[in-house]
């Protein structure tokens, strides 16, 4: 694989990200509900065929409000219904702004996972000819490349 990262995204750029991260956490949290692990398990789980006749029913409290149950209470129903989609436009968003800074991530660890490999195998060369400094460089770097050392440079 080609270098792809080939530049870091500038600290300046980043105190930016997460100020305006912060802040749009600011502008969502009065209206969000934050659910504990034990009612995320128990609330009822409506998939997308499910909400379909969500949606026909709250179309028909609408259309023939006759059949609404005094114990319902419409207006909520209304305020769940707005919210209820997940707003796709704007996890879209968010979904983009995670994959660029995981797909960076990923192409970074990969690129200086592949550094770290070239410079191991140059201080495991140096190692077996006894360079000095180099064994002491070895020993402490071959516990994290297990099985990719060959047998006479782990031996000295």
């Amino acid at each position: 694989m080609d270098n792809i990262h080939t530049q870091s995204i500038p600290q300046m750029v980043l105190d930016q990200v997460r100020m305006k991260i912060e802040e749009a956490i600011g502008l969502v949290k009065p209206y969000s509900v934050v659910l504990t692990a034990d009612e995320r398990a128990s609330v009822l789980k409506v998939g997308d065929k499910k909400f379909t006749c969500v949606n026909k029913a709250f179309a028909y409290t609408k259309t023939n409000p006759e059949f609404v149950p005094s114990y319902l209470n419409v207006a909520d129903f209304d305020i769940d219904m707005k919210d209820a989609d997940g707003h796709p436009e704007i996890v879209a968003l968010i979904n983009q702004l995670f994959n660029y800074f995981d797909d960076t991530k990923l192409a970074a660890r990969s690129e200086a996972y592949s550094a770290s490999l070239y410079y191991y195998g140059n201080v495991q060369q140096a190692a077996s000819v006894n360079l000095p400094g180099a064994k002491a460089i070895y020993d402490d770097l071959k516990q994290y490349f297990q099985g990719r050392g060959s047998k006479s440079a782990e031996g000295k």
